[in-house]
């Protein structure tokens, strides 16, 4: 008997559909700014460009960093100078315990005769000296001289310290607080001695100006 062929089953291709293909956008870079005046490379946090928060080179719309102008401009100059004797930090007993602060002597003068010193407490180093520019200008007085120097001789004592004044050519011979009075007084030619020696900087320069307020212009004194 012939063999009986069974039908072979047919084979189904379906047909591969490629993957449809990314379109790729070129990647533009950033444009990078360089120094006026060295060429460099600057990264891009101090490009600075408008509208950000600015930098140091921030430009108009960003809230300017240290590029930005300073509000109020430039301050006025006193009339007077203004010399720190002496800055110390003090401290009070109190119930609670110790509280801190700092005392400060300031000398000020404006190179015509007046001088004037003063002495505060305060917080910080700042209060103290500011209160303390304060306290001169309401002790300011005028100082008689002749010729770039004080007219006679004069002596004073404040507690523990005791000065003598001369009068002198050919600069200030003196040395500490003296120097110092003497100078923002406007004094081109003195000589200073401490009778009694003290390192309390604040009765130094005290005595010197009660010497100088001792001082009286020679019509006056005849």
């Amino acid at each position: 008997m012939d063999e009986i062929t069974k039908p072979q089953p047919e084979e189904v291709t379906t047909p591969v559909t490629p993957a449809p293909v990314e379109s790729q956008t070129p990647v533009v870079p950033a444009p990078v700014s360089r120094g006026p005046e060295t060429g460099m490379r600057l990264p891009a946090s101090r490009q600075g460009f408008s509208g950000n928060r600015g930098g140091r080179g921030g430009f108009g719309g960003g809230r300017g960093g240290r590029g930005g102008m300073r509000r109020g401009g430039d301050r006025p100059k006193s009339e007077f100078d203004q010399k720190v004797i002496e800055i110390a930090r003090v401290s009070r007993v109190t119930k609670g315990g110790k509280r801190f602060s700092f005392r400060a002597t300031i000398v000020i003068g404006d190179g015509k005769g007046r001088v004037g010193v003063g002495m505060a407490k305060g917080k910080d180093v700042a209060q103290s000296v500011q209160k303390s520019v304060n306290q001169a200008k309401k002790h300011l007085f005028m100082v008689p001289l002749r010729h770039g120097t004080i007219p006679y001789q004069v002596e004073a004592k404040y507690n523990s310290a005791v000065v003598i004044l001369k009068p002198g050519r050919g600069g200030v011979k003196a040395g500490g607080p003296v120097r110092v009075v003497a100078k923002l007084a406007g004094i081109t030619g003195l000589t200073g001695k401490l009778i009694e020696r003290t390192n309390n900087k604040l009765n130094i320069a005290q005595a010197t100006m009660k010497a100088l307020r001792m001082i009286r212009p020679l019509a006056q004194r005849k």
